[in-house]
């Protein structure tokens, strides 16, 4: 098991990112969260198999191709307490 936390800049509030996003990682198995930040993008911590949370944010990018500027990503270790996925505020 892995985690990431990964960045999406861009119009990506305001859109319906995190709900989508929520569905497309509980699909994918992960656990973690999604939420918005102050400066506009959105973060996502996923935890997970690696080729679940890789599919996981491919299918984000497909579903907001028109949205998503950039991202980033960087391993964090995992954390035992996730046991679901959910949006957090």
């Amino acid at each position: 098991m892995i985690a990431k936390r990964i960045i999406f800049i861009g119009t990506v509030q305001g859109v319906g990112f995190r709900f989508t996003a929520n569905s497309i990682a509980r699909r994918h198995r992960l656990a973690g969260f999604v939420r918005n930040l102050p400066d506009g993008s959105v973060e996502m911590l996923a935890q997970g198999d690696s080729d679940d949370i890789d599919s996981c944010i491919s299918s984000i990018e497909k579903s907001f191709a028109g949205y998503i500027q950039d991202k980033s990503i960087e391993d964090i270790p995992p954390n035992p307490s996730w046991k679901d996925f959910r949006i957090t505020f």
